[in-house]
């Protein structure tokens, strides 16, 4: 497997994931991994894709799951036959009973979805919200070239009040690594706590810093000193993805969070990326759900809502599946 060769196609298609990276088997280091490289007849590749393999011992099977995968065009129906070849001997390596995919197809790609039903894949487009593994709705913004400054004038009035009253009032926003993981995770137990999620550990975090390298950081807000509010990122894909935040219960109107998205906004359009990605804005449409809150703040940065179709799922061993479901939920093993 030339993986010089798989990063270079995943990470220069439009529809590239860092999910989709082989750093990512770095954090997900719970999970064994397979690669694909598809090529067509001329030896050009056509696709690649990462899967995590999730043993089931006593039951003597696996789970199959490519996140934000296959990487290809969707349309090419060759290329997903020719990836999906090498899926079926991976499955078989495994004695796999599934295979999950929720690549990055847009839900109106009717064309796409239909050429991964004739392949077999049953499509959950009925899914919402928590009930997939990764949010189908994200707000993103479409850099496409522009400057930082034309970006900046592009946010609402009162976003870009804020961001510039929180320089005003002296909020410092820098970006780091590792050094400044402490403070990042004592932010992520006040809003974990505040909020109330279930948080990742301070090892996770520190996993995908080590994973990604330089393409991965932190970017915190301070106050004297005082860390405000964090943010980890991963630049990957052309695309500059906020993954996880988090800040203080104290000091909210010095308005650090307005000031950091803008940082990592400037950092991606002063890369000339083509997407910033704020990720998951679940029922974003439902004014009187608790994450409305979350949407109506990164609206202001005038992006838009992408909604992905969603999940598909290849069954291999139909008799073992239900079984098999039902243990994977019970011990959680999905992402």
């Amino acid at each position: 497997m030339d993986m010089n060769e798989y990063e270079r196609f995943c990470s220069e298609n439009i529809n590239g994931s860092f999910t989709q990276s082989s750093c990512w088997t770095r954090v997900k280091d719970n999970w064994s991994s397979e690669y694909i490289i598809a090529k067509d007849k001329n030896g050009k590749t056509v696709g690649t894709m990462l899967i995590l393999v999730k043993k089931i011992p006593f039951l003597k099977t696996s789970m199959l799951y490519a996140p934000r995968g296959p990487v290809c065009d969707f349309h090419d129906r060759n290329a997903l036959r020719l990836i999906f070849e090498q899926v079926k001997l991976i499955a078989k390596k495994h004695r796999a009973y599934t295979l999950k995919i929720d690549p990055l197809i847009d839900e109106n790609d009717f064309e796409a979805i239909a050429n991964l039903k004739s392949l077999g894949f049953a499509y959950h487009g009925e899914k919402v919200g928590y009930e997939n593994t990764q949010c189908r709705e994200n707000y993103r913004i479409e850099l496409n070239g522009r400057t930082a400054e034309e970006v900046f004038q592009s946010f609402k009035p009162k976003w870009r009040y804020n961001i510039r009253l929180a320089e005003r009032k002296g909020v410092e926003c820098k970006f780091c690594g590792k050094e400044s993981l402490d403070d990042f995770d004592r932010l992520m137990k006040q809003t974990s706590r505040r909020d109330g999620f279930d948080m990742r550990t301070k090892e996770y975090f520190a996993k995908i810093l080590d994973a990604f390298g330089e393409s991965a950081g932190l970017c915190m807000c301070y106050y004297d000193e005082i860390p405000l509010s964090g943010a980890l990122f991963i630049d990957y894909a052309d695309t500059v993805s906020y993954v996880y935040g988090c800040s203080s219960d104290n000091l909210r109107n010095l308005m650090p969070n307005y000031l950091m998205q803008w940082n990592m906004i400037k950092y991606a359009a002063d890369r000339g990326r083509r997407i910033y990605d704020f990720c998951g804005v679940p029922y974003w449409y439902d004014e009187t759900h608790r994450n409305y809150g979350v949407y109506r703040f990164k609206q202001g940065f005038n992006g838009e809502v992408k909604t992905w179709a969603g999940e598909f799922d290849y069954t291999f061993k139909s008799a073992t599946n239900f079984c098999a479901e039902v243990v994977m939920k019970a011990r959680k093993f999905l992402l």
